[in-house]
């Protein structure tokens, strides 16, 4: 009992501790993970975590939420920049989050979750005891009995208010960080304010009746003005985002849009009226996720005559012509894109699957090589090992080829699938070449199949 309501405590707080990365609904994409890496930079830099390689993870709920579930990466909805109108709204999130960080509030949380743990345990037993006492007294009905019951019950909601208390410090403790990153930075922290502002306007009517003591979070009003005194006499207060940057924030935003919502959606947000150069872009995209890819190229087109150094123009039409199916005409334009984005590995990886789709035989060697390089710096990206086990297979090396779909299978979380082609690669390797030893790994792996 005591085990089963530890647990539930932890995975109420936590819920993310409970999901194993491969379960978790990601989206990739090099333009947006690019923007939040230079959002997150100064900020890390401010928290003496530049070494520490944080990594940025966008998460498929339209919800506005960021969140830190281990010490090495900030999970961020792509609701929270779709619905982060500026820059610095968005970066005072990943500020708190770094608070967090900073602040080594996980592994604090679990220490302090093992101490509740033991007093739990020793409040249970001693109330495991006047429960038997109170029966042995008179029976289930006794007074005794009664108040053995309520001696069960109570030390569960004093641990479950002791734990939210615990964390409502942890939240404060990273509001006042992210304060004071942002001002070490140079950067104003009233996007920070205006958030929790806006979430405190929406949430005032849940709110009301609440039990302050059996939150995880401050109670919104006294959050946002705790975080008032803070932030008004910050001398950046007035500061604005820099053009520039807020231009990129609004392309990813309509990259998002186009890319994660309705088409009649897309066209409310951006009207077939507005000319700016994000609500062109949303329009390119649109139109070749629904069809008409002669158009979209024309508007893509359009788009890198106005930016001809922009490597996301050419890698949506990469992208446009790879799913039209004319992978053989998205190779130029991808290669311009590898070029220009400095080698992003997410985008060489488009290149490797359009050297393969053009199913020609004299891009494998190509492509393999380019996939390689690629799964160096994202070596838990399915998409790469899938297009490399097809590249290998039209050379005719089944033992890499086997090895790479094991690894994509892997890494989707198809572990019985991915343990049959291991076995079979492990065949065709000699014993204790690297292949070989890469295969045995994944046979011998101890994760559970996903059910």
């Amino acid at each position: 009992m005591t085990l089963v309501t530890a647990c539930a405590i932890a995975n109420a707080s936590f819920p993310a501790q409970a999901q194993q990365d491969k379960g978790l609904p990601m989206l990739r994409d090099s333009e947006t993970e690019q923007l939040l890496r230079d959002y997150t930079r100064p900020i890390l830099r401010a928290a003496g975590l530049q070494k520490h390689n944080i990594q940025m993870v966008i998460i498929n709920d339209r919800s506005f939420n960021a969140f830190v579930a281990d010490g090495r990466r900030i999970f961020v909805n792509y609701g929270a920049i779709s619905k982060s109108t500026t820059p610095n709204q968005l970066i005072g999130v990943l500020a708190h989050e770094t608070g967090h960080l900073a602040g080594g509030h996980l592994s604090k949380f679990r220490e302090q979750l093992a101490r509740t743990q033991t007093q739990l345990i020793i409040a249970m037993l001693l109330g495991a005891g006047a429960l038997a006492a109170g029966a042995g007294r008179g029976g289930s009905n006794s007074p005794g009995s009664n108040i053995g019951a309520a001696a069960l019950s109570a030390p569960q909601e004093i641990a479950r208010r002791s734990l939210l208390g615990y964390q409502r410090q942890q939240e404060e403790n990273a509001d006042r960080a992210a304060v004071k990153f942002l001002n070490a930075t140079g950067q104003s922290p009233r996007g920070m304010y205006e958030t929790f502002k806006r979430f405190t306007d929406e949430s005032l009517f849940a709110a009301r009746g609440a039990d302050p003591y059996a939150q995880s979070h401050p109670m919104p009003a006294d959050r946002v003005a705790a975080l008032a005194e803070l932030v008004k006499t910050s001398p950046n207060w007035q500061k604005k985002d820099d053009p520039a940057l807020q231009m990129r924030h609004d392309m990813v935003r309509a990259k998002i849009s186009a890319f994660m919502e309705r088409e009649d959606t897309v066209y409310r947000r951006y009207p077939r009226s507005d000319t700016s150069l994000p609500a062109r872009y949303a329009h390119a995209i649109t139109t070749y996720l629904h069809g008409d890819l002669r158009s979209a190229i024309e508007q893509i087109d359009a788009l890198i005559k106005l930016q001809p150094q922009n490597p996301y123009f050419y890698e949506v039409r990469g992208q446009a012509l790879l799913e039209g199916g004319r992978p053989t005409e998205a190779i130029a334009p991808l290669r311009r894109a590898v070029q220009l984005s400095r080698n992003a590995p997410l985008i060489e990886m488009l290149l490797g699957q359009a050297l393969v789709a053009s199913n020609n035989k004299a891009n494998a060697d190509e492509a393999i090589a380019i996939l390689r390089t690629a799964l160096v710096r994202e070596p838990e990206a399915p998409l790469g090992y899938s297009q490399l086990a097809i590249a290998y297979g039209r050379k005719g090396d089944y033992a890499q080829a086997d090895l790479a779909s094991a690894q994509a299978a892997f890494l989707r979380g198809d572990n019985k699938t991915a343990r049959e082609l291991a076995s079979r690669a492990k065949t065709r390797f000699a014993i204790g070449t690297p292949g070989w030893v890469k295969a045995d790994d994944i046979v011998s792996s101890k994760i559970p199949d996903k059910k």
